[in-house]
């Protein structure tokens, strides 16, 4: 089984990050999944997200946990019963979870592709990176704040919150591997710090 990558936070902490390489067969095997989970999976029209949803059962094996230890609130945020906190990604043959005992975390993986440069205008002032010449360093770096930003709004939580307007990423290099973040909503902020790493054409992004 494919275990990709294991990053230690700090103490309490730990992203794992998984290829998918096997096929559904495998992925089930030893894997017991809730009448919920069940239903669910057989309702996914995909293979890859059949496979990812599975691959995703095995990496929470890995941190001593089941299917049966996951429940979703009403808007769809992943929790595990015992009060640890967790999130959860999935971007064709990558997925990941970050977990910790008393932080709120959240991680995204996307996949480096040319569309983000379409979509760029919707969730950051693309002003700011108009001083990148070179297109796959735009690219990555582009990748990289969306991955900062879907990672604060899965730790937020709620569907109110808007890319543009409500998360800040604070500007950085790509040597540094980190940056930070916040979420000013409702006159509050909230800050956080955020890591990010890039492999196989992949950009995953965590925040904490």
């Amino acid at each position: 089984m494919a275990l990709y990558k294991t990053l230690t936070v700090n103490k309490t902490t730990k992203v794992l990050i998984w290829k998918i390489e096997e096929s559904i067969a495998e992925l089930k095997e030893n894997t017991q999944l809730s009448k919920k989970s069940e239903t669910r999976l057989n309702s996914m029209r995909s293979e890859l997200h059949q496979k990812g949803f599975l691959s995703i059962r095995h990496l929470l094996k890995k941190v001593g946990y089941t299917d049966f230890d996951l429940v979703y609130d009403a808007f769809g945020k992943p929790h595990l019963k015992d009060g640890k906190y967790i999130s959860i990604t999935h971007s064709f043959t990558f997925t990941a979870i970050i977990t910790s005992d008393d932080l709120h975390v959240g991680i995204d993986i996307e996949k480096q592709r040319d569309k983000i440069l379409k979509i760029a205008h919707k969730f950051t002032p693309i002003e700011e990176y108009k001083t990148i010449a070179n297109h796959d360093a735009l690219i990555s770096k582009l990748t990289i704040v969306w991955g900062a930003k879907e990672s604060l709004y899965k730790i937020y939580g709620k569907k109110k919150l808007r890319f543009l307007h409500h998360i800040y990423i604070e500007d950085f290099k790509f040597a540094d591997e980190k940056t930070s973040g916040e979420i000013r909503y409702n006159g509050e902020k909230m800050t956080y710090e955020i890591a990010f790493l890039e492999f196989e054409g992949f950009t995953c992004v965590y925040a904490h």
